[in-house]
């Protein structure tokens, strides 16, 4: 049987939605090379729930959840079709845990700035899976395992965010990271290879560093997502390794 790897994409800014740029052309070839799924369950930083939720509309609207970008990035739409039925297969693997079938909400530009890239044509069907923000690090992780057997029913599992992500630290005119920065991107990517899955999942012990370079879990807590789905002595992969200021791109891929 074959398994679909499994897709840790740090997102960074939604200019690379239109932009060329090196993140940009590593989706591209990213979605590229990997085999075509029948469909997409993507874990966005930008969609906070009480509870857990699912998208559950056919014909999900693109969302522009941001300000102050040029009108060719909030005129943009990523008109991918939706499918319930992934939906209803999500709630049914993660039962008993109840699962807000959502009819309303669209796809975030955590979403669709990547998939824009690596599914052009928007012809790939997607759902996203919210964030319960009522969780820990390693109930998020427990959650996830659930979702396991989707790899092997054609289904790529896609979470976006970012490892490092600090905007009030965040100059777009400085290029070189901060050394917390660094030192903190190095030591996540220390603990993926050495797949200590169960330190990465408390962000609050992952030494001083934390609090600068995760100010807020959103963007960190998808990628637990993704090692959540690791299967045992699976390659494990790093691509878009850049750290720029205060926010690190590196992204992950299982499988």
């Amino acid at each position: 049987m074959s398994v679909l790897p499994a897709v840790f994409a740090g997102h960074g800014s939604p200019m690379n939605a239109i932009e060329d740029s090196p993140a940009r052309r590593a989706w591209r070839d990213l979605g590229a090379r990997i085999p075509r799924p029948k469909a997409i369950l993507c874990v966005s930083a930008h969609w906070e729930t009480d509870g857990v939720a699912v998208t559950f509309s056919e014909k999900p609207e693109t969302i522009h959840d941001f300000r102050g970008f040029p009108r060719e990035l909030h005129e943009m739409s990523y008109p991918a079709p939706g499918s319930p039925a992934l939906a209803k297969r999500v709630a049914e693997l993660l039962r008993p845990e109840p699962v807000i079938l959502d009819a309303n909400r669209g796809l975030d530009h955590g979403a669709w700035s990547v998939l824009a890239a690596m599914y052009p044509a928007a012809d790939v069907p997607v759902v996203q899976l919210s964030l319960d923000r009522t969780r820990t690090g390693p109930e998020h992780y427990d959650l996830a395992k659930k979702l396991a057997p989707l790899r092997g029913e054609d289904v790529l599992v896609l979470a976006t965010g970012n490892i490092v992500h600090n905007l009030g630290y965040y100059d777009p005119h400085r290029k070189e990271p901060y050394e917390w920065a660094a030192r903190f991107d190095a030591k996540v990517k220390a603990l993926i290879k050495a797949g200590d899955f169960a330190t990465l999942a408390e962000p609050d012990g992952l030494g001083p560093d934390a609090e600068l370079a995760i100010p807020s879990p959103e963007h960190y807590l998808p990628l637990l997502y993704i090692l959540a789905l690791r299967r045992e002595k699976e390659k494990i992969g790093f691509f878009n390794e850049a750290v720029e200021n205060a926010m690190a791109m590196t992204s992950v891929l299982i499988g």
